[in-house]
């Protein structure tokens, strides 16, 4: 496994001490495989931040490697939109996210699988 991305939703309950949770996301780093996030995941996090927990917030994005949303992504999230927008009532965010997954090569780990309905996403499974 070359990488795995971490949606919001993830990271929400790693930040919140979800024991389950945080004990994947260390025995998963722990094998050696990278994690990842992306701006997407950023925005979405820092949304909610409460005072006093910046600092923990970006010690966590800052201890993982970055997705770039360049733009073969977002080509490849514009044509998910195109294709499942309607159908699937998928929106802008998870369509980045989904592209930025396939375009690096990373499985996604997300607990709402339902919002990639896209072809080519490879899911973790902890």
């Amino acid at each position: 496994m070359i990488g795995v991305l971490l949606d919001s939703d993830v990271i929400i309950e790693v930040l919140r001490g979800r024991r389950s949770v945080v004990a994947a996301l260390r025995a998963l780093e722990a094998s050696g495989v990278s994690t990842y996030c992306t701006a997407i995941g950023w925005a979405e996090i820092y949304t909610g931040v409460r005072p006093g927990e910046e600092s923990v917030t970006a010690a966590f994005f800052e201890a993982r490697g970055e997705v770039p949303l360049d733009s073969r992504v977002g080509r490849r999230a514009g044509e998910y939109l195109a294709s499942y927008r309607k159908s699937h009532g998928v929106e802008i965010a998870d369509a980045l996210v989904a592209a930025a997954a396939v375009t690096s090569g990373l499985y996604l780990w997300t607990l709402n699988r339902r919002h990639y309905p896209m072809p080519g996403v490879r899911f973790y499974e902890p």
